[in-house]
């Protein structure tokens, strides 16, 4: 199940990645969320808490780097 999750969270951040009309800081925002939930809920064993936390640290993450990609 935990594989599934993972996979399923990929598929949708590529997904989302193919958006023409979005800036590269709305990128990175999706896209590092969208790992980091994935890798949160591994990480903390399938739980909510740790999805939510990898959510919040991989958006602010992407989004700073999407940020830097766009200068």
């Amino acid at each position: 199940m935990r594989n599934f999750k993972f996979v399923l969270g990929l598929v949708l951040v590529f997904g989302l990645i193919g958006c023409s009309n979005m800036r590269g800081r709305d990128i990175g925002t999706l896209g590092g969320a969208g790992l980091g939930a994935g890798l949160g809920s591994q990480i903390g064993g399938s739980s909510a808490l740790g999805a939510a936390g990898g959510a919040v640290v991989g958006g602010l993450v992407g989004h700073e780097v999407g940020r830097s990609m766009e200068r």
